[in-house]
Parts: structure tokens; C-alpha cells; sequence
């Protein structure tokens, strides 16, 4: 009896959604292993066979088993993690500044967020004043309820995305939820920095 070739496979590829979400839960750990009080962090994302398309000598720049993935999986993707970002005030302003050159096939985005519950944080807004934004800041941080997220959100050219969220209490990579809409603001305003 002939064992079956493992460099042929007959399985289907793994689905681009799949590839995006294995992306963005690797992205999140990579910025995981920093720790907490990290900056933003944001990724270019390219598909890896269309990148060793364009440029064979990258086969020799990328790790093995990236290639062999690459080959197997056209969905796959690789992360590049953007430097020299510009100083803005908040992600709004920084996500109204990018756009990427049409080789890129999506976009990463890894950020620190304090999360309250909707009636703690109405609670905090009934008691300071209205035009008082670092005393309403200082009291939702104090807020017995208040948990540190890490949000890690992927988002590719044809609209797929998935998030991860990492919460300071759970810190574990078990305990990081992910799904793709568990921050749809922030999916909707990185998908708008890839319109043409």
C-alpha cells in the first residue's frame, strides 16, 4: 500500500477569512509578549504568494515554513509592522492620515483601550462636568469596573476582518475573545484607510 504524499495535499485551501483571523491572533500575541502600556502598533498586511511573486529573492528573506505555507495557502498572509508613524493626537486623526499603495492587501492595528460598562460610564458622566474631559477621564480609570483591553483588528481589501481582545485580567492567550465584529467601529474606520 502507497502512503500519501505529504507535499500534495487534496484538502481544500484554508478560507482568506481563516488565514486574516490566524493573522491577527498571531499579530496580538506578538505585541502581547511587550506587555502592557505599549504604543499603538500597526501592520501592512500582504499576501505572501503574491509577495514571492513579485520578489523570488523573499523566499530566502522569510522562514521556511512561511513559504511552504505560502505555497500551500494563497490566502496566506504576512504582517509588516509600520514604523515612524506620525504624532496625532488621537486614532481618529491617525486613521484619517493612512492609505495604502494598491500591493498592500489589508491593514492590522493593535491598541490599548480602557473599557467601563455603559451605565458605569453614564454614572462617571452624570457626575463630572460635561466640559471636564481629564476629570471624567481620571474617574473612569478609577472605576471599580474598569478593564484594560488590548484590541488587535485585521481588516482586507474585499471586507473581511476579525478582531482579538485581550483583557488585563484574563492575560493569557487562551482567554483572548475574538470574532469578527466585536469592535465594528473600529473595523469600519481601519477598512475606510484601504478605499481607493
Amino acid at each position: 500500500m502507497n502512503e500519501p504524499d505529504p507535499t500534495t495535499s487534496t484538502a481544500p485551501p484554508i478560507p482568506p477569512s481563516s488565514s486574516l483571523w490566524r493573522t491577527v491572533a498571531e499579530i496580538e500575541r506578538y505585541v502581547a509578549g511587550d506587555g502592557w502600556g505599549a504604543p499603538l502598533r500597526l501592520f501592512a498586511l500582504v499576501r505572501t504568494a503574491d509577495a514571492l511573486d513579485r520578489d523570488p529573492q523573499l523566499a530566502q528573506r522569510l522562514p521556511e515554513h512561511v513559504v511552504a505555507e505560502a505555497r500551500a495557502d494563497t490566502g496566506h498572509l504576512t504582517s509588516v509592522e509600520q514604523d515612524g508613524l506620525p504624532d496625532v493626537a488621537d486614532l481618529d486623526e491617525l486613521l484619517g492620515q493612512l492609505a495604502w499603495p494598491a500591493g498592500v492587501d489589508g491593514a492590522a492595528l493593535v491598541v490599548e483601550r480602557l473599557l467601563v460598562p455603559p451605565d458605569a460610564e453614564a454614572e462617571v458622566r452624570a457626575a463630572t462636568p460635561a466640559d471636564d474631559e481629564e476629570a471624567r477621564a481620571a474617574a473612569l480609570a478609577a472605576h471599580p469596573l474598569a478593564e484594560d483591553v488590548r484590541i488587535a483588528v485585521g481588516v482586507l481589501r474585499d471586507g473581511s476582518h476579525e478582531c482579538a481582545v485581550r483583557s488585563r485580567s484574563k492575560d493569557s492567550d487562551g482567554e483572548v475573545a475574538t470574532g469578527a465584529d466585536l469592535v465594528p467601529g473600529l473595523v469600519s474606520a481601519l477598512q475606510a484607510t484601504l478605499q481607493d
